[in-house]
């Protein structure tokens, strides 16, 4: 696992934020690791950001407070995570992937309306995390492989949304120019 003291921060501050029930914050946590994610291609960093911002989507969602199965679910991803908290103090990566991979199981073992939507939910995690790092300039190949998504999925997402009109090379007028020209000269 790559810069695990900065992965125990995000796990710590997500865990203050989901007490206090900021999804917002989690959210952003979630992006933290992505830069990481795309330089190393560390499959416990990606495995790090997709369950974080599914618990985002998650506690957006008070309805699904209310479902059979909730309550489990979330002892079951506050007790990983204060697990994956002391077992980053300690250096033990196994430790940390078995609870990434039981936050990850939990999604899968609550039944009816809440199955659903947490599985809906964790696959556009994927989807959008995958996005996130194509973004940096990963293959549209590599970056679906990783996530285990297909490309199909991440083209028809990133294809969605918004891009920016940000002019790359912007001309300055012959005033400016001069200007700068000045500043640069006379230093």
């Amino acid at each position: 696992m790559k810069e695990k003291e900065h992965i125990l921060g995000i796990f710590q501050k997500t865990k203050e934020a989901i007490d206090e029930e900021n999804s917002i914050v989690v959210k952003n946590l979630s992006n933290q690791t992505i830069n990481t994610a795309s330089l190393t291609h560390d499959p416990d960093n990606i495995m790090v950001a997709v369950i974080i911002y599914s618990l985002s989507k998650i506690l957006e969602r008070e309805d699904y407070k209310k479902l059979p199965g909730w309550n489990n679910f979330y002892k079951t991803y506050m007790s990983s995570i204060d697990k994956i908290i002391l077992a980053l103090k300690k250096n033990d990566e196994q430790t940390v992937r078995s609870n990434l991979e039981l936050i990850r199981n939990a999604m899968g073992k609550v039944s009816g309306k809440l199955k659903i939507y947490l599985q809906d939910v964790f696959r556009k995690a994927k989807i959008n995390k995958a996005s996130k790092i194509y973004e940096h300039g990963i293959s549209m190949e590599k970056t679906a492989k990783l996530l285990g998504i297909t490309m199909w999925e991440l083209a028809s997402y990133s294809g969605q949304k918004e891009t920016q009109d940000v002019s790359l090379t912007k001309t300055l007028d012959i005033n400016s120019r001069i200007k700068l020209a000045e500043e640069m000269f006379n230093e």
